[in-house]
């Protein structure tokens, strides 16, 4: 019978970026998440950070 690891896996952390498109910049994260596109910069730094505070430990 073969073993089996029953050990939890440790999800990733999640790390948020910011990225320009054209006038425009949206939060993205290594999870998938993707946040609106913003004209400041300074709001899509703030959709990351909600984001990831939203997910701690993960």
């Amino acid at each position: 019978m073969p073993e089996e690891n029953h050990e939890a896996s440790t999800p990733a952390p999640h790390r948020t970026t910011t990225v320009e498109q054209g006038r425009f910049c949206a939060a993205r994260c290594t999870c998938g998440w993707r946040g609106p596109a913003r004209r400041a910069r300074s709001l899509a730094r703030t959709d990351a950070e909600n984001h990831a505070a939203a997910h701690p430990g993960t």
